[in-house]
């Protein structure tokens, strides 16, 4: 795992991934990972992705996958529905490992 991670949670309106948010960074704690890590709505990636090295978006605006892609040039990947639903940090650390090897 890496050691530092910097991850922008895309979802509808930026509130639905606030609780996976904060359980990604407890994770994180208990594995020793230095993690950057926010939520914000679809309509806002624009402002924000530049400051991250991977965008994850929530299953519910998976739609905006292409569009996501296209604007900002970066690994972009959809939360497994039932990882999110579940909050499981395990699964959700390990996709975003494998968007880190994209990059």
């Amino acid at each position: 795992m890496r050691k530092e991670m910097k991850i922008l949670l895309i979802c509808a309106g930026g509130m639905s991934t606030g609780l996976l948010t904060k359980k990604m960074q407890e994770y994180a704690l208990e594995k020793g990972v230095d993690l950057t890590i926010e939520a914000h709505g679809v309509n806002s990636v624009d402002r924000y992705y530049d400051s991250f090295d991977i965008i994850m978006v929530g299953p519910q605006v998976r739609f905006k996958l292409q569009e996501i892609q296209e604007l900002t040039g970066m690994p972009v990947g959809v939360i497994n529905p039932s990882d999110y639903g579940l909050q499981n940090c395990e699964a959700i650390f390990k996709q975003a490992e494998e968007l880190y090897a994209q990059k």
